[in-house]
């Protein structure tokens, strides 16, 4: 079975849904059978896969509110296969909280197709709402990015609060899976306080490599293609590429 895995972070801006698409097509290239959920009303994973997030596509919303059938809507990519977001997701929070088992609808949706994948990540909304909530008790493990500035590190409290109450009352099994430095930039002492800071508390979870400030992850997705297809001699693609590395080290790959 897949392990599926929340890509999480309550302030936005932390490189989030960047590290979902490059994660997944750096191990897609591996080998790995990977499928990415998009779970952001904002759709920005489905896009920057090089998939449409028109609202009359088959997506992720179907699936949770309509109930259809979650092989049906799945895009099978270059890069990795994806459950696409679209714009009609916006409402989709609210719709949740009518529905029986409301919390636990996603978890029900990739419980049907994990025996297809090595991995599933869930790239949820930067805030706390029903599908991120949804995101989290469907998860067994939390990859959190963290920017290398200050704001980053109260965002980071604030969300291993919600992580310690969702694991208290929704999910039990809930872990942190690691913690990802992002934007980091080695000519600034910012960058290297931050780091101390979060190896200090998060210790052997904090992954070994840090992603880059880089123009090419940012120019990435207005091309429909993770970075290590847009340039893959940049300083961002190689980042990616050694963190999934590491990554499959890390769970015995």
């Amino acid at each position: 079975m897949g392990k599926v895995i929340s890509v999480s972070n309550q302030k936005g801006g932390v490189g989030k849904t960047t590290t979902c698409i490059s994660l997944c097509a750096a191990l897609t290239e591996l080998g790995v059978k990977t499928l990415l959920c998009d779970m952001d009303p904002q759709s920005n994973a489905t896009s920057g896969m090089g998939v449409s997030k028109d609202k009359n596509i088959n997506s992720i919303y179907n699936v949770l509110i309509e109930g259809a059938d979650a092989f049906g809507a799945i895009k099978t990519t270059p890069y990795g296969d994806i459950l696409p977001s679209s714009k009609i997701m916006s409402g989709a929070g609210v719709e949740l909280v009518m529905m029986a088992g409301r919390e636990y609808i996603l978890k029900n949706v990739l419980h049907n197709v994990k025996d297809k994948y090595d991995f599933i990540f869930i790239d949820c909304p930067p805030s706390l709402e029903m599908l991120t909530l949804n995101s989290l008790c469907a998860a067994e493990t939390v990859l959190i990015p963290v920017q290398c500035e200050y704001f980053a590190l109260e965002g980071l409290s604030d969300l291993m609060s919600t992580l310690r109450m969702i694991k208290k009352n929704l999910n039990p099994s809930l872990e942190v899976e690691g913690v990802l430095l992002t934007m980091y930039d080695s000519r600034t002492n910012l960058s290297s306080q931050i780091t101390v800071e979060i190896k200090k508390y998060f210790k052997e979870k904090t992954y070994g490599v840090a992603i880059p400030r880089s123009v090419r992850i940012a120019e990435a997705p207005s091309h429909g293609k993770p970075v290590m297809f847009y340039d893959r001699a940049s300083r961002g693609s190689l980042a990616y590429q050694e963190l999934a590395k590491e990554f499959l080290k890390r769970n015995g790959k």
